[in-house]
């Protein structure tokens, strides 16, 4: 198994990963012949000989250096973690872009599970999961004081059985259950469509299948427009994606940049950073670019955000990221398990690190949540505008020939159109409005400068 660099959110897609971890080497390493830390494995060789001899009922070996190892690596962040031989073969599947579970991206927050994003077309965003949704209980169990590992193993379950998960909602008073039933997840990286004059990307995650399928994408929607000169723009659709592959956020990222660099990581020691750069060209052809987040947003797709953002290359639009700027490598260990280890920071082109942070929007736009209305089809066409074509006796418009009349009943059923997708999906149509107005602007309008620009503009 390769190493393997991670930039996903931090915590453990359900289902995919499994986090049990089991008896590995203890392998001591001092600085400066420093005894205290064999002291300090000398305590812990004691206190497991005592728990074996003396705890009230047998104990398992295995499971008692499984925990010590879990609670080793998870001291040191919320996204460091051993994986057994299942569980690094399970990793792997999740590259790959298919596994078993409920579509639920979490972490751990004070004694919480917290949801960082539910997976487009699973069972957890079918039940109206959200991003920042907090799952108290499990079947009935309450999850406050188990790691995630063992809140982890109360989700999981076999493919078709139901778990019962209890939510914490942010503008609810009251917890409620949500209902879930296990399936097979596959992903589809990419999906492709067009909105108006606008080629949709929605990246739902950064696996082995992504750059493939935007390029593959993004051809077919230039293709059916009758070329990319009938495009507005493009909407980089990246709302609830927790992360995944770092090689596949450079990859998406230089497909749209000619060049500069993409993003940076900063490990402990100088010799541990890299850089990833652009290379030249540019599948939009330098069409504008809107790229949609929110709070669901994480790790490798903060890296494509904040590189298209610092080289001024697309408009971020939506609501603040969700903040998870370190790189977790995933090494391999004798007997075909696997530490995922945090082992650097990530910086955005400009030397910003989002940890904790996220990326700012340059427009913020809150998607709001969809109230019921009472109003019937009769109401809305009574309160309907009347206009001067409604009034008995208006006089003709004779200064437009029927070509252009027909053109602008078709401009007019565009926007018709445009306006009801903002019942839907109301920032993805304010991306949309963007592309239309920038296009309408003209090739005058650059959105392309460089990176040294952007700093000195502020950003």
């Amino acid at each position: 198994m390769k190493k393997l660099m991670m930039a996903a959110a931090g915590g453990t897609v359900l289902g995919l990963v499994a986090t049990t971890q089991f008896a590995g080497p203890l392998i001591a390493q001092t600085a400066n012949g420093d005894a205290n830390v064999y002291e300090q494995l000398d305590l812990f060789g004691d206190i497991f000989e005592r728990i074996r001899q003396g705890y009230v009922e047998d104990t398992d070996d295995k499971k008692l250096i499984q925990a010590a190892i879990n609670g080793m690596l998870t001291s040191l962040d919320p996204h460091s973690s051993y994986l057994s031989e299942d569980d690094a073969a399970d990793m792997q599947v999740q590259t790959r872009g298919e596994f078993g579970g409920l579509g639920l991206e979490v972490t751990q927050e004070e004694g919480w599970v917290k949801v960082v994003s539910p997976i487009d077309d699973t069972p957890a965003a079918a039940a109206g999961m959200m991003a920042g949704d907090f799952i108290t209980a499990v079947d009935g169990e309450n999850v406050l004081g188990l790691t995630l590992d063992e809140a982890l193993e109360l989700l999981r379950g076999p493919v078709g059985s139901e778990v019962i998960i209890t939510v914490m909602r942010e503008g609810s008073a009251e917890p409620f259950d949500v209902s879930i039933i296990r399936d097979t997840i596959k992903l589809t990286a990419v999906r492709a469509r067009t909105e108006g004059k606008a080629a949709v990307l929605r990246v739902t995650t950064f696996n082995a299948q992504t750059f493939p399928n935007l390029e593959e994408g993004l051809k077919e929607q230039i293709e059916a427009a009758g070329g990319i000169e009938n495009l507005d723009g493009i909407v980089l659709d990246l709302r609830n994606n927790p992360g995944g592959l770092l090689n596949q956020a450079v990859y998406v990222s230089d497909a749209f940049l000619e060049g500069g660099e993409i993003v940076s990581t900063r490990g402990r020691a100088a010799e541990d950073g890299d850089r990833y750069n652009a290379t030249p060209g540019d599948l939009a052809g330098g069409l504008p670019i809107v790229v949609l987040i929110n709070g669901g947003s994480a790790s490798a797709s903060e890296i494509v955000a904040g590189a298209l953002q610092d080289h001024r290359r697309a408009i971020v639009v939506g609501t603040k990221s969700f903040g998870k700027g370190s790189v977790q490598t995933v090494v391999p260990l004798q007997g075909n398990g696997a530490m995922r280890l945090t082992t650097a920071r990530y910086y955005t082109p400009s030397g910003r690190s989002i940890q904790n942070l996220g990326i700012s929007p340059d427009i913020i736009v809150e998607q709001p949540l969809p109230v019921p209305s009472e109003e019937t089809e009769e109401d809305q066409a009574a309160s309907a505008m009347r206009s001067e074509a409604d009034l008995r006796g208006t006089l003709s418009n004779d200064s437009l020939s029927e070509d252009e009349i027909k053109q602008i009943e078709e401009d007019r059923a565009r926007a018709e159109e445009a306006a009801k997708l903002r019942d839907d999906d109301y920032q993805l149509a304010y991306a949309i409005d963007i592309l239309k107005g920038l296009h309408a602007l003209g090739p005058q309008v650059n959105v392309d400068v460089t990176v040294s620009d952007a700093t000195a503009a502020g950003n």
